[in-house]
């Protein structure tokens, strides 16, 4: 059939320039080609991550598909380059207008990573995979035909058990957390600590299928008395796979003045048997590939020498020679050998861990090791088997901290936490007092010298999120030190199958405004290396600047401070970015050209945190998003444009992530908080005046960023129920966006949430802000056209692209009189090029790139002009471009990309960037 040959031709060419050597230039053309079938039925995949060794992990992703080919309920299967068909458990995620397949997601275990895959439409009885839930009254059994869980219901174990072949491997496994009634550094207070456990509210089956199983566990810690950190946290089983993979989100609502959390983790008790010589402990370390490897009880060393058989073998972690052929000297005196049953790495930073070990509590500790990174992987258990655990994103994420315990005893555990109890209680106080803030006019003038839009009872961390991923693997047998690094380094960054980027163009998805990277002329080679140049400088600026921690990995900063030659981490507004002129939007559209994996980690990041942390999930605020702040909820602006669901859209729809699901829903409604939280309450004109009676039906709503984060919540949601009212409420905005007096132009408007209509205005003044349309707006617009049928809209959406940057005259003889004081003219260049891509205006195409090139309010023509500080001017040597400004470059790539393909073949020949 005609995919065959497509995917035929895909081979073909990857073969012909590996055997060439000729670097890869994407030609659009050629693409259009190449994936020329309309009734294309079969999904290239390509490994984004591959494992290092035979993996057992799960893998899951999403496919999109052509409008109307595929039905809701169609059976798909799996097809490796050679032929071969494999059962995959498919389900959908969502879907087009005519109510056919838009997007679906899959899972299978047990590929190979070093061979080409493709989802194909249509039915295969294969071999289902041996994976089992059983629901009882008061558990859940899931028995993978690897590994076996016991999940109960209640109470304050989350995994009662975990073997493997009938071995339990872990038991007891809790959520725990630690609070004291102050900060470590003010020792006035007498700190009293309590440790609470997590209480389950809720156990629900998410998914049950014949190769994926999904529990969703939800509750709140407690110690009987205190209830509070609400806690959400998904386990993963894959049939065949001897791991469970565990999605952990926290939302924070403590009491930030009396209540600090002093630790925040994860632990198991680990069954342990046989000689305290043959249990080991193993820690692994991301520099050098090192690993911390130690038996319990150490023969080596000794003033007595065992032998080298019995060294050996307990140094690769195999069963010593019975204890019977130990030398008399090493076996008469074997119990004089401390054993130490205690462990404790620690990282306390972005750039260092320690290793201590002790015999026991009462007695001093060891220094056993250091480093720079671990990757959060540590096991415990004896050559018969034991539990590995790992924390992604370990050393990022710091203060984290791995423990084993009592390993001399019966009964060891691991402690995997998230938050190291060994350093400073968590403090999410605000940073300031307020200096006096207590009116609107003496905080718009704060804000006219730092930037920071302050306000009392505003800089709240209330509801706030963090999620973090976690491993567990079951092993019966000890794991070779370079199986246990391969082990590790896959826990950290797992194999990934991801949907081919060439066929994601093809299909459309995510707007007609990116293609895959083409440098197949001076000027377009040009662009494309200045956007590679911008996405390694911040890929560096994140090492050097050490944009990690708990709370702050994933983000950017917003603004650098040339005088100190650093990022402006304590100037107000010029902080942490929280998604600003859509920087998300950036990374995912710069992944989408390159199918890079180290842009889809940092992007992977920034979702998993703006997402979280920068929204408040909970409370008065929620769901609404902080504006760029010091601290990432610190601004008492809460808007719509930091939390919108277009930023989490692609995350979303490429890897089928339940958690991302849960955050594209929560902005369903978002709008509503607007009736309590207005957005333009200090401005000058509208604070001083009476404010018309709101409520959670009847808003306040700019067209620009209040309504791209709304069409954006709509639109996602319609896509995954194929709801009739959500779709009609996305319509009915849209007429009435467009029967206003100035259409777009307009502004803003009273929009009635029940229905999606905006009250038509009577006013006649103009309206237009800077912020309109780079906080989503237009990419959501982009994706929304072409599944409704409102030419009023789409006209007047054209009008605003067309004019935005236009000439005054050309402004003014449209709409009565021009537009003063705009900005961000480069950025807004990609409207003129989406006007002239929908008109096929070649007058407009010149336009827009004549915008682009003359980089007002964004970047002047020029690569990346970097420069090395060194010395006593600054703490560490850091690389600097002290043009660069994260809007900028963030508007500038979001340009670049678009333009090329909106107008790419209406680029000036020479127009490259000297």
């Amino acid at each position: 059939m005609k995919s065959n040959y497509i995917l035929s031709r895909r081979a073909f060419l990857k073969d012909s320039i590996i055997l060439s050597g000729t670097p890869f230039v994407f030609n659009k053309d050629f693409l259009n080609e190449l994936l020329l079938d309309a009734h294309v039925i079969e999904a290239p995949l390509t490994w984004l991550q591959k494992a290092t060794f035979p993996s057992s992990s799960g893998l899951t992703w999403g496919v999109p598909w052509p409008q109307g080919k595929l039905k809701a309920g169609n059976s798909f299967y799996l097809k490796d380059g050679q032929g071969n068909k494999k059962t995959i458990q498919s389900w959908p995620l969502a879907y087009w207008p005519d109510g056919s397949l838009k997007w679906t997601a899959h899972a299978a275990t047990g590929l190979v990573s070093d061979t080409d895959y493709s989802v194909v439409a249509g039915k295969f009885a294969g071999n289902v995979s041996g994976l089992n839930v059983d629901s009882l009254a008061t558990v859940l059994t899931v028995d993978t035909g690897t590994i076996k869980a016991i999940i109960p219901k209640t109470g304050d174990v989350l995994i009662q058990s975990l073997s493997i072949k009938n071995k339990v491997i872990a038991t007891n496994g809790k959520l725990i957390s630690i609070i004291q009634n102050g900060p470590d550094d003010e020792n006035a207070i007498s700190l009293i600590r309590k440790k609470l456990t997590g209480r389950i509210n809720q156990v629900e089956l998410e998914q049950n299928g014949p190769v994926r199983a999904v529990i969703k566990i939800t509750g709140t810690h407690s110690d009987g008395e205190i209830n509070f950190l609400p806690f959400i946290v998904r386990l993963y089983f894959f049939g065949g796979s001897d791991e469970v993979r565990i999605i952990h989100t926290l939302i924070y609502n403590a009491d930030e003045q009396t209540q600090f959390i002093k630790g925040l983790g994860l632990d198991f008790n680990v069954p342990l048997s046989g000689e305290l010589h043959n249990r080991h402990v193993r820690f692994v370390n991301s520099e050098g590939k090192g690993l911390f490897a130690e038996a319990v009880r150490g023969l080596t060393g000794l003033r007595r020498n065992p032998g080298k058989d019995i060294t050996d073998a307990q140094l690769a972690g195999r069963a010593t020679p019975s204890f019977e052929q130990f030398p008399a000297e090493v076996k008469n005196n074997l119990k004089y050998i401390p054993a130490f049953g205690d462990y404790t790495l620690l990282q306390g930073s972005s750039s260092g861990f320690t290793i201590r070990k002790r015999t026991k509590p009462g007695h001093g500790w060891l220094d056993a090791g250091a480093g720079s990174r671990a990757l959060g992987t540590v096991y415990l258990g004896s050559p018969n088997g034991g539990l590995i655990a790992g924390i992604r994103n370990f050393w990022q994420s710091f203060p984290a901290q791995l423990d084993i315990r009592d390993a001399a005893s019966n009964t060891g555990k691991i402690n995997l936490w998230l938050w190291s109890p060994e350093v400073p209680a968590m403090d999410l106080r605000f940073y300031h007092d307020g200096m006096g803030e207590d009116t609107y006019e003496k905080q718009r003038d704060a804000l006219d010298i730092t930037y920071e839009d302050y306000e009392p009872g505003f800089g709240t961390s209330h509801g706030v999120a963090r999620t973090n991923e976690l491993v567990l693997k079951a092993v019966e047998v000890n794991s070779e030190r370079e199986k246990l690094l391969q082990i590790a380094q896959a826990i950290e960054n797992p194999p990934r199958l991801i949907c081919d980027h060439a066929y994601l163009m093809k299909q459309g998805v995510f707007g007609a405004n990116w293609a895959v990277e083409d440098r197949s002329t001076p000027e377009k080679a040009s662009l494309e290396l200045q956007l590679q140049q911008y996405f390694e400088y911040y890929k560096k600026q994140v090492d050097e600047h050490h944009w990690y921690g708990f709370w702050n990995y994933g983000d950017f900063m917003h603004t650098y401070d040339t005088d100190r030659h650093t990022w402006r981490y304590d100037v107000g507004g010029f902080g942490w970015d929280n998604s600003e002129l859509s920087t998300d939007l950036w990374l995912w559209y710069y992944y989408l050209k390159t199918q890079r994996a180290d842009v889809f980690h940092i992007a992977e990041a920034m979702t998993r945190h703006t997402g979280e942390v920068d929204v408040h999930h909970i409370g008065k605020f929620a769901p609404l998003g902080s504006r760029h702040n010091v601290m990432h909820w610190g601004d008492s602006a809460k808007q719509l444009r930091i939390s919108t669901a277009a930023n989490r859209r692609f995350y979303y729809y490429l890897t089928a992530d339940e958690r991302v699901g849960d955050l594209l829903r929560e902005q369903v409604n978002a709008a509503k908080t607007l009736s309590r939280i207005q957005p333009n309450r200090k401005l000058e004109g509208i604070r001083d005046q009476p404010q018309p009676e709101f409520s959670e039906n009847k808003i306040p709503a700019g067209f620009g960023t209040d309504y791209g984060a709304i069409a954006a919540a709509w639109l996602t949601e319609w896509e995954r129920t194929g709801s009739p009212q959500i779709k009609q409420k996305l319509v009915n905005s849209l007429q009435t966006i467009a029967a206003q007096p100035h259409g777009f132009f307009t502004g803003h408007g009273i929009l009635h949430l029940d229905t999606g209509k905006f009250d038509i205005t009577a006013s006649q003044e103009l309206s237009v802000s800077h912020l309109n349309a780079v906080f989503g707006l237009t990419e959501i617009i982009e994706e929304l056209l072409p599944l409704v049928n409102v030419r009023a809209f789409e006209k007047t959406w054209l009008q605003y692209c067309r004019l935005y940057n236009a000439s005054t005259q050309e402004q003014g003889q449209e709409l009565g009189q021009s537009l003063t004081k705009l900005n961000l003219g480069q950025g807004h260049s990609r409207l003129t090029a989406y006007a002239a891509y929908k008109t096929k205006d070649p007058k407009l195409a010149a336009r827009a790139w004549a915008e682009f090139y003359s980089g007002k309010a964004g970047i002047k023509p020029g690569h990346v002009k970097v420069q090395q500080i060194k010395g006593p001017a600054v703490l560490n040597p850091v690389e600097e471009d002290a043009e660069l400004s994260t809007n900028a470059v963030a508007q500038w790539g979001l340009a670049a990309i678009q333009c090329l393909a909106y107008v790419g073949g209406d680029i000036p020949e020479q127009a490259t960037n000297k």
